[in-house]
């Protein structure tokens, strides 16, 4: 049987402020990125085999 599953804790104080600031700047992936990840994904897509 599973674990159950906790409950996530809050962040307050330092950690709080942190992880704000750690995420009020979001940075966008450029084109070149973006197309090798999905030639990556392709590629391991094509060799994966899954039973279904």
């Amino acid at each position: 049987m599973a674990k159950p599953i906790k409950e996530t804790p809050f962040l307050s104080g330092k950690d709080a402020k942190n992880f704000i600031e750690d995420n009020k700047e979001v940075k966008k992936v450029s084109e070149a990125e973006k197309t090798e990840i999905k030639e990556s994904y392709e590629a391991l897509k094509s060799i994966a085999e899954f039973e279904i």
